[in-house]
């Protein structure tokens, strides 16, 4: 245990710089092509100031100084959690996020469990069955799914079951069962479709290796090699693409997010964009880089559980 706690030391120690550049690189881009932020600020809220109230107001928040003094000053601010004011709705910026978590992640949640759980049979069945009818027939509804933009099947979706069959909104009203159905479907249908054909190419690798050969030889059931042998030893390729699926479902599905009206992080990147809300924007670029790097890590600690060759390796496969 003592290599583990070394790696991810040295794995959050390794992942300050790359946070800090980020945030750097983010930063530059809304100061330089941004505009006057008072006067955006203020023309968000629908108000007009006067050039003499204009500079009072860039004395006041400190945009006369240079910009790393700038710079500084906010990296500091978020260090201590403080990620400004929002221009639109006036609230703190972290807060405001924070409120707006925990719809995205049960969105996110309940799309990966859903991704699972349709992606994960029918990609086994396509590789036991491989080139047969069900294989075929898998194979071509994947590549089409894959094909299909998420903006279409929601618009596929929303017109079926809430337009013709009217069992569903089209509108999110709060974090109901029904309001979550749309959202969640769009988005596993989209991911089933690239996990079924990479399950598909784990399970048909694995299965023509020579231990499965030998399993077989031995008359050990054919489901035992499968779903004791196969998927445990591919199970480190499936957490990876949980994990960064997941990564990318926390950081917001903004499109996805917008059409349904989910009250999200997504949605609010979209809305804080199209107000030129610079300070949300700022804090959004930051958290997808924060969730990558805490996905990322998560995936890491778990593959030290799950490869016994890591563990009995200590830190040189960890490296």
């Amino acid at each position: 245990m003592e290599n583990l706690y070394k790696y991810i030391l040295k794995r959050l120690l390794s992942l300050i710089p790359i946070l800090i550049g980020i945030s750097f690189i983010s930063f530059a881009l809304i100061y330089f092509t941004g505009g006057d932020a008072v006067a955006v600020r203020y023309e968000a809220i629908g108000g007009v100031l006067s050039p003499e109230l204009l500079n009072q107001k860039r004395e006041e928040l400190g945009l006369n100084r240079p910009f790393m003094v700038q710079y500084f000053t906010w990296l500091l601010g978020v260090i201590q959690g403080d990620m400004g004011i929002s221009y639109v709705s006036g609230k703190p910026v972290f807060s405001y996020i924070m409120s707006k978590l925990p719809n995205t992640l049960l969105l996110s949640l309940s799309a990966l469990f859903t991704t699972m759980f349709i992606s994960l049979p029918l990609g086994i069945l396509s590789a036991v069955k491989k080139n047969g009818i069900f294989d075929n027939i898998i194979r071509t509804m994947s590549f089409i799914g894959n094909s299909l933009p998420n903006f279409f099947v929601a618009l596929v979706l929303s017109y079926i079951f809430a337009l013709k069959m009217k069992l569903l909104p089209v509108i999110s009203q709060g974090t109901s069962l029904k309001s979550l159905i749309l959202p969640t479907l769009t988005l596993s249908l989209a991911m089933s479709a690239k996990y079924i054909r990479q399950i598909r190419s784990l399970i048909i690798a694995e299965l023509s290796k020579p231990y499965v050969s030998g399993a077989r030889a031995r008359g050990i059931k054919e489901n035992i090699i499968i779903f004791f042998n196969v998927l445990r030893l591919t199970s480190l390729t499936l957490i990876t693409l949980m994990t960064l699926s997941f990564g990318s479902l926390l950081g917001g599905s903004s499109i996805v997010e917008s059409i349904f009206m989910w009250d999200g992080i997504g949605k609010l990147a979209i809305e804080s964009i199209n107000l030129r809300d610079y300070p949300m924007i700022l804090a959004y670029v930051l958290w997808m880089a924060l969730i990558y790097v805490f996905v990322n890590l998560l995936a890491d600690i778990s593959y030290y559980f799950l490869d016994p060759r890591l563990r009995l390796g200590g830190g040189k496969h960890a490296n």
